[in-house]
């Protein structure tokens, strides 16, 4: 019995839920080899016991039809998720964190950030699922490959697809291809609302909302539905992207939302053929910003034409090319806004009773076409919409 044949056995191990095996994770530590014996460790990103068991059950099968003897798994997996402790409205209680993926203007990389953060919390053994609210530029099913599918309707309840080890939901699943939609802030407000309450979501540990651009009816609408675990602000570095960031973030000042962080998008390129990193663009630019918002930047992403490669072809890169530079990247990301979220839950979670709306029902309480009476009924909602 030697290692490669103790790798080649295991690489027949499929992680629970993705199609590449334990090997290629780089899962499979500590192999030790005493005979025919074997013992190693898998340090697997999910805490579920059942994907525990599976793994040890698959990798002591190969390994005994590889001709091993004793065969000890040692499993290393991350703790339970906690419960959320937040309180005030929300339609989608199953769902026990939500994390707003925002930017203030469009352009910036916010739906690709948002599906490799989503598919970076399934690695790291979170149960995920990524709702597309981006209504008039609903990008992820084609960046997930699942452009093509259409979602099931059962009874008058819509079940999410799956993609990556993700539910996913999407505006663009539900319209045909290259449909506009043309809706005022009432439609759009419905819209959020419905995604939330009428898709048979499980009790996921967290729901990735890719928000449109912009701090409008939706940002409003979905803080007024549930209550929101942490915003994420994504940028690039030129001034132009710093100066709408800023109305994001402070946007999530005065709906009460914590700032899990930036990620400045465009952050350097990588050159494909030396793998040297160049500024083009420039880098670090958004730090003065985290200051005056008391955050951080969790991720710098360079521009890497695999992004743009595994975005076109549904292949997100956080998936295709694990090893690379950027996917390291988002999963350091990830790390630092579960980190977060878990900060936030065991300091009381948050609350979105005083972002509820005193407007009558349909109406914005942030619409510049309000009438003065409903102006002063929503001057007490506490948004800080002026």
């Amino acid at each position: 019995m030697t290692e490669e044949i103790v790798k080649s056995a295991l690489s027949k191990v499929m992680y629970p839920g993705f199609t590449k095996d334990i090997v290629t994770f780089g899962f499979v530590k500590d192999i030790a080899i005493n005979g025919n014996d074997v013992s190693f460790t898998v340090e697997i990103t999910s805490s579920a016991p059942e994907v525990a068991a599976q793994i040890v059950d698959e990798a002591e099968k190969e390994l005994k039809n590889a001709g091993a003897g004793k065969v000890t798994v040692n499993i290393k997996a991350p703790q339970m998720p906690k419960e959320s402790s937040s309180q005030g409205k929300n339609i989608a209680p199953q769902i026990k964190n939500f994390l707003m993926v925002s930017s203030g203007k469009g352009g910036v990389g916010k739906s690709t950030t948002a599906v490799n953060i989503a598919i970076a919390l399934a690695q790291q053994g979170k149960k995920v699922g990524l709702l597309d609210a981006d209504i008039y530029g609903p990008n992820i099913p084609r960046m997930l490959g699942i452009s093509d599918q259409k979602p099931e309707v059962t009874g008058n309840k819509v079940l999410p697809m799956k993609a990556y080890g993700i539910e996913v939901m999407s505006m663009g699943s539900l319209m045909e291809e290259g449909q506009s939609l043309i809706w005022r802030g009432a439609m759009i407000m419905k819209a959020i609302e419905q995604f939330l309450r009428d898709i048979l979501w499980s009790e996921l540990d967290v729901l990735v909302i890719d928000m449109p651009p912009g701090t409008g009816d939706a940002q409003l609408s979905l803080a007024q539905s549930v209550p929101v675990t942490a915003g994420l602000t994504v940028t690039t570095p030129q001034s132009v992207s710093l100066d709408d960031s800023r109305r994001s973030l402070d946007m999530f000042k005065k709906l009460n939302i914590p700032i899990a962080g930036i990620v400045e998008n465009m952050s350097g390129f990588i050159a494909p053929d030396t793998g040297v990193e160049y500024d083009i663009f420039g880098k670090g630019t958004s730090q003065p910003m985290a200051d005056e918002f008391d955050t951080k930047i969790i991720a710098e992403i360079p521009i890497e034409p695999a992004i743009r490669t595994g975005g076109d072809e549904g292949k997100p890169i956080i998936f295709a090319d694990p090893s690379s530079e950027t996917a390291k990247r988002y999963m350091k990301a990830a790390e630092s806004i579960w980190s977060t979220i878990e900060e936030i839950n065991a300091n009381g979670g948050v609350d979105n009773q005083s972002v509820q709306p005193t407007t009558p029902p349909g109406v914005s309480a942030c619409s510049t076409g309000s009438s003065s009476s409903q102006q002063q009924q929503s001057s007490g909602g506490g948004c800080g919409c002026s």
